[in-house]
């Protein structure tokens, strides 16, 4: 799945395969992208969510996604969904909810440009019970498949998550860095992504999505001109 022409042989909002992808109209080809998790960054995080009823917003992330948007960074959502795989929900509800965060969005003058999600799990039943598939974190081929499909400088590009398996795949797929959202910036999960540190891939840690752009933007990092010299 992370090779190129197993790419494009998906469809958009197929999610037979368990991988599912929507890409919004536009050039985006040389830009660096944002890529987020949704569950626990933008919205809150009520595990297995399923129904549009159900979601909820977390304060200053579509004004932090509007921000981007403005610059001209494409947004992305890498998604694991693994009660689809468990047959708790399908789908049609996964729509349903990425469709009711888009109103919500809309409403805050934000967008996201593209949105992709993987079904697999060992847990899974058959046939999305692929443990190591691809495309589901902590493997980048979510992200390289958009990188792919978008054309986009993945060298420059960054993520942001609120776990370490969100970070890692950053780093599998050779972003610039990863944010974790960490309130308290002392669970297992920060420890793990520190770890994933090194001179080519910068790790930080904010409280929410909103201080993580703004973290990015003064420091230079998320831009659509390099600052090397």
């Amino acid at each position: 799945m992370t090779s190129k022409s197993a790419w494009q042989s998906l469809q958009p909002r197929d999610g037979a395969s368990g991988c599912w992808y929507d890409i919004a109209a536009g050039d985006f080809a040389g830009r660096p992208a944002l890529f987020l998790d949704r569950d626990g960054v933008i919205i809150e995080d009520t595990h297995y969510l399923s129904r549009p009823a159900d979601m909820r917003v977390l304060a200053g992330a579509p004004e932090a996604i509007a921000r981007c948007n403005r610059l001209g960074i494409p947004v992305i959502v890498v998604s694991n969904q693994s009660g689809i795989g468990r047959g708790l929900y399908g789908w049609a509800d996964f729509a349903a909810v990425q469709a009711a965060l888009s109103s919500a969005l809309m409403r805050a003058g934000a967008r996201l440009d593209a949105i992709l999600a993987c079904a697999h799990h060992a847990d899974a039943q058959a046939p999305f019970n692929i443990a190591d598939h691809p495309w589901r974190k902590p493997n980048p081929g979510m992200i390289v498949a958009a990188g792919e499909r978008m054309k986009l400088d993945l060298s420059r590009s960054l993520i942001v998550g609120d776990r370490a398996s969100d970070i890692a795949a950053g780093r599998a797929a050779r972003l610039a860095g990863g944010i974790l959202i960490s309130p308290r910036g002392d669970d297992a999960e920060y420890g793990a992504a520190m770890i994933l540190r090194d001179e080519d891939f910068a790790v930080d840690v904010t409280s929410s999505l909103a201080d993580a752009v703004a973290l990015l933007l003064a420091g230079g990092r998320l831009a659509l001109t390099s600052t090397a010299t």
